[in-house]
């Protein structure tokens, strides 16, 4: 079985945080289930913006807003502070931006 210690003794990778935050990229990316899910915790327990968690998810923010609706989440509608309302308007920038 293939160990973390395998890589980096091969000299893939520095060390084993860098073979974990790479697998851990990976299997966010290849399973869209697991990034919705994410988006859902952190939107909860993070207190993420609406956009953020969106943008985390990989979804639109009409879409991320009716995931929330359909998991009996109240999306909370607007950011409370300049900071909140920056990060969103960012995470709209980079969805936009983001190649199709």
């Amino acid at each position: 079985m293939l160990q973390v210690r395998d890589l980096v003794d091969a000299q893939l990778y520095s060390n084993d945080q860098e073979v974990i935050q790479d697998a851990l990229r990976y299997l966010v990316r290849g399973r869209p289930d697991l990034r919705v899910r994410l988006a859902i915790h952190r939107y909860q327990a993070e207190s993420i913006s609406l956009a953020k968690a969106a943008s985390l998810a990989g979804v639109s923010w009409a879409q991320m807003k009716d995931i929330l609706v359909a998991h009996s989440i109240q999306p909370r509608v607007g950011p409370e502070t300049f900071e909140e309302a920056a990060q969103e308007v960012q995470a709209l920038r980079e969805h936009f931006e983001a190649p199709a």
